[in-house]
């Protein structure tokens, strides 16, 4: 039984245990949660000998042939490594078809599971918690220290260097979602292409524009009990052409930040000191609305906003033709909560 926390993930895949044959990757942060399934099959295939194979099934793929799976993760190659099998649940791929797998004892390969934000009592999750040769590894949004690690293992990479202050602007205009967060480093290194050094003039020319601000308009009036307002700067923003899953990810973000500092106030930290210490540093103009949305958000309401949020998100990457509805909708329950 292996349950690895949120801040222990990055130490425990950087070399996974071979005696593990599957893993569950699961949270809030789906690009994270992605990263983190393909890079653990990537470092799995390259220490088999020789070198496994890396499979992609979905509920497509098994449509017309459900035990599918089960062969691929009980063959064994004739002359390749290991089958590595990477999975997203779905309606085939779920939590009693897996549970049947784990619990069967002879599979040869290596299964890899990409699940949506799961509670402990959840059966899947708790299927790997309790299983001897599985791992369930918690993925949520980055903080400061991991998006600084991120800035630092891509612009090295790059061959690229970057100054401090342009360091700290950087992280503080990443956010909770991985992929997007790498996406918009790659996006700087191209554009600083040929230089030594990122100066602050190319992060702020690249990361981040003026549809920040109506986004920063739209959650902190959802956050701060202003429904019409959230929904009226919405209607502008998409009118505008900005994407509903990106302001999803805003809103997801800020919440983030304030279940941390709500849980520090919780702890008996002072609001104040709660909020200097928030890593990357609150831009001093959102600290009078920000210090009065913790007051107004308890932690069990921010962990329920939480989980709407990452099932909006899931449903709107699944159906883009409905994610301005479920954006919409996702901000009119934000809003709607009452301290």
């Amino acid at each position: 039984m292996v349950a690895i926390k949120a801040h222990q993930a990055e130490k425990f895949l950087a070399k996974p245990d071979k005696s593990l044959h599957a893993f569950l990757f699961y949270g809030s942060d789906a690009g994270l949660i992605s990263e983190r399934a393909a890079q653990t099959a990537r470092r799995i295939a390259a220490s088999e000998d020789p070198p496994g194979e890396i499979i992609r099934l979905s509920d497509t793929d098994l449509d017309g042939d459900r035990d599918r799976l089960g062969v691929e993760l009980r063959t064994i190659p004739m002359f390749g490594g290991r089958k590595i099998v990477r999975v997203t649940t779905g309606r085939i791929i779920n939590a009693a078809a897996i549970k049947d797998l784990l619990t069967s004892g002879d599979l040869a390969g290596i299964l890899i599971v990409e699940a949506g934000n799961l509670k402990p009592t959840e059966s899947l999750r708790a299927t790997f918690e309790k299983s001897p040769d599985a791992a369930s590894v918690a993925c949520y949004g980055d903080e400061g220290r991991d998006l600084e690690s991120l800035v630092s293992d891509v612009l090295k990479d790059a061959g690229l260097g970057i100054a401090p202050d342009a360091r700290i602007l950087l992280v503080s205009r990443l956010g909770a979602d991985r992929a997007l967060s790498r996406a918009e480093v790659e996006k700087l290194a191209l554009y600083a292409k040929g230089k030594s050094q990122i100066e602050i003039d190319d992060v702020d020319a690249i990361v981040g524009d003026a549809s920040e601000l109506a986004i920063d308009r739209i959650v902190n009036a959802a956050a701060s009990g202003n429904a019409a307002e959230a929904v009226n700067e919405f209607s502008r923003a998409v009118a505008a052409g900005e994407n509903s899953q990106m302001l999803i990810l805003a809103l997801q973000r800020h919440l983030h930040k304030l279940h941390r500092v709500r849980s520090d106030m919780d702890q008996g930290v002072p609001i104040a000191e709660a909020i200097r210490q928030m890593r990357p540093p609150l831009h001093f103009k959102q600290r009078e609305t920000f210090t009065e949305q913790c007051r107004r958000w308890p932690r069990p309401a921010l962990d329920r906003a939480l989980a709407a949020a990452a099932d909006a998100l899931k449903t709107a990457r699944l159906n883009t033709s409905v994610e301005d509805a479920v954006a919409e909708r996702l901000l009119l329950s934000i809003a709607s909560h009452r301290s």
